[in-house]
Formats: C-alpha cells, sequence, structure tokens
C-alpha cells in the first residue's frame, strides 16, 4: 500500500461524490456543510491531518449541489485532488468571520434555499446564516449516512485490500501462541504486521486478550499471560486508505476450542449470516442470538465498515433502532459471534461480510479455531 501524502484515486472519488450529490437532491439540500474527518474524505478524496481527539465543529469542506464544486479547508495542497482547484482551499484563521466571508463569496451559497451540516456548535449555529442568509439550516448527516452506507465497486476493492491485510496479521499472532505468551506480545506481533503490510493505524491496538473463565464479558486477570488450555481472542482491525476491515477469532493455548463450546458459537454465527439478508430488518441480527439461545454480548452484534465506522450500529442497547434500520446491497458489516462458559472461557467470532441482493458474502476467510 502506498505510504505517500496522496489523495484517494479518481474511481473512489468520483463514485462517492456522485453518491453524495444524489443523496443532496433526494433530501432537498442545495449545500452541504462537513465538518466530521470522515465525511469530509469521502467528498474529497483528499489526506487530511490525523488528530489525537476530537475538536470542535467547523466548516472543513463545502458541496454545492448546483455546480459539483468543492471548497475546502487546507493550508497547503499536498494530497489534495487535483480536480478541486487551489482558488477553493481556504485556511485556518483564529476569526471564524474571515471562514464565513470565504463561505458567502462561494458561487450558488447566496442562492441555497436548504444548507445542511453534519454538526454544528453554538457559535456557527449563530454564524452560519450570515454566510447563507437565503437558507434554512437543516440536518445534513442523514444525507450523508445514506451515502455512506453503499459501498461503490470502488470502495469494495479497497475493503478487500483491507481484509487481506487484517487476515495475515491475525494469522502472524497466532503463529506465535504459546504458553507462556502475554496477550501485550500477540498484539504486538499482530500490529507489526499490519504494519509491513502498509497499515501503520490499527482499528483495535488491544487486540489480543485471554478471555475470563469467571465472568461473562470480562478478560482474565493476572498478568496476561497465557496458560495451556486458555482461551484467547484475537481481534484484528486495520484502517487500510481510511477504510477499516475486522476478523476476530479464538484460539485455545495448546490444543482446540471445546467442541461444545465452539458448537454454540457457530449456531449463532449461522443464525447472523442467515440474517444478512436484503430488506430484511437488523433487528434480525438480534434475534439471531436468541434463536440460539444464547444472551446478546454488549459488544455491538454487527456495525457497519467502510470510510470509519458506518451506519447501521446493531446492539441490544438500541433495539428500537435495529427495528427501524434495513439491510440493503451493498452494506459491508462487522459481524460479531460471542458466547461463554463459566469455567472454560469465551469463543469470539467476527467477520466482515457484504450484503448482496443474493444474501451475504464473506470477506474475511480466516480458518477458526
Amino acid at each position: 500500500m502506498a505510504t505517500n501524502v496522496e489523495p484517494h484515486g479518481p474511481a473512489l472519488r468520483h463514485g462517492r461524490r456522485a453518491r453524495a450529490l444524489a443523496q443532496m437532491a433526494a433530501h432537498d439540500l442545495d449545500v452541504l456543510v462537513l465538518g466530521r474527518t470522515a465525511n469530509v474524505r469521502y467528498v474529497t478524496g483528499a489526506t487530511t491531518l490525523w488528530l489525537a481527539g476530537t475538536s470542535s465543529f467547523g466548516p472543513a469542506c463545502v458541496l454545492v449541489r448546483s455546480t459539483g464544486s468543492i471548497h475546502m479547508l487546507s493550508t497547503w495542497d499536498e494530497g489534495i485532488p487535483e480536480d478541486i482547484p487551489r482558488e477553493n482551499l481556504f485556511g485556518l484563521t483564529w476569526n471564524p468571520m474571515n471562514t464565513i466571508e470565504v463561505l458567502r463569496r462561494i458561487e450558488g451559497s447566496a442562492e441555497g434555499r436548504r444548507v445542511g451540516t453534519d454538526t454544528l456548535s453554538p457559535t456557527f449555529a449563530r454564524l452560519l446564516p450570515a454566510a447563507f442568509p437565503a437558507a434554512e439550516l437543516v440536518d445534513g448527516e442523514v444525507a450523508m449516512r445514506a451515502a455512506r452506507r453503499i459501498k461503490t465497486a470502488a470502495e469494495l476493492d479497497v475493503l478487500r485490500q483491507a481484509v487481506a491485510v487484517a487476515e495475515t496479521s491475525l494469522a502472524k499472532a497466532v503463529a506465535e501462541l504459546r504458553p507462556g505468551v502475554t496477550g501485550k506480545e500477540l498484539s504486538g506481533v499482530l500490529l507489526e504486521a499490519a504494519a509491513a503490510g502498509g497499515v501503520t493505524t490499527p482499528a483495535v491496538q488491544d487486540a489480543v486478550c485471554v478471555t475470563s473463565t469467571e465472568h461473562r464479558w470480562r478478560r482474565a486477570g493476572g498478568d496476561g499471560r497465557a496458560a495451556p488450555g486458555d482461551l484467547v481472542a484475537f481481534t484484528a482491525g486495520v484502517v487500510a486508505h481510511g477504510y477499516i476491515a475486522e476478523v476476530g477469532r479464538t484460539h485455545a493455548v495448546g490444543g482446540a476450542v471445546p467442541r461444545a463450546l465452539a458448537a454454540r458459537c457457530d449456531r449463532v454465527w449461522d443464525r447472523l449470516l442467515a440474517a444478512c439478508r436484503p430488506g430484511a430488518p437488523a433487528s434480525d441480527l438480534l434475534a439471531g442470538y436468541a434463536g440460539a439461545g444464547e444472551p446478546l454480548p454488549p459488544m455491538p452484534v454487527a456495525r457497519g465498515l467502510g470510510l470509519g465506522w458506518d451506519p447501521p450500529v446493531v446492539t441490544g442497547a438500541l433495539p428500537r433502532t435495529a427495528t427501524a434500520e434495513r439491510l440493503e446491497p451493498g452494506m459491508v458489516l462487522a459481524l460479531t459471534g460471542y458466547v461463554w462458559e463459566a469455567g472454560t472461557g469465551a469463543a469470539l467470532r467476527r467477520d466482515s461480510v457484504l450484503v448482496t441482493r443474493d444474501g451475504p458474502e464473506l470477506l474475511t476467510s480466516a480458518p477458526v479455531g
């Protein structure tokens, strides 16, 4: 994978922008003002500065439906696609009124009747009407979620590349599993393998743990060293070109996962995979656990993968949201099967799954321990 500061290729950029503009039309948005990093990168394809933390909302990207033009916050043009001209870049400023003046001068902004923002702060809630005097400010995140939940063919190609790195990293770590090794050592092997594959941004840093034999949802106590018979959960998650892929497996130290526990995990997994049908409610994924006679885990049963984490997030804590969500062809999900037995430990299986018109397609192929 490339390590230079380069924008996403034309196929990725153009396919995603077409989806964003189509959703702007569907939601009757004349202008879209974006501040969330994943949304900005989705529309622009630019490589943006990575921040370890959160920041307040600021207009970092403006997409105008009538012209298709993109205006972007950037103090340099490295990593900016060639189809975003330098005159469409605006710099950082301590005075937000300078930003408002930039937005006012964008062609098509004055005529906009509905302007969507993916988030908002009290300051810009007061200032944005000055940039768009004729417009109603509305929630633009709805349009962005609708665009991002369905992957283009180019996005699926990148996701498959990310899956390949995740699976190679997982295999390297599993090969080092032996009595006395610690979860941190195995995590280091996994992250080193991902870096060798060109991915230096992990989706999961604490990637390996010995599962507890005493507590359903906890890792084992002690010094973290694996002993013969322990069940060790591996979760390989990588961020390649901004796209997340995940695969998780459980392996026993010096043997195999107990057959009865593995069979329970398989029953859950088969129901989860069968629920990935176009048009099915996401709540069917929650029902997969009930159908197998297993309690829901505390982590999401499924969550969308893409440029960051995309909708939906399917968890027992949000049953109404799961009922309202519908699975659609083109969605990519991280499905998680998890079962536990006192005195034995837990079995985890996580795979990246593409929902197609004909049903689910597994993107991951790592062997089950």
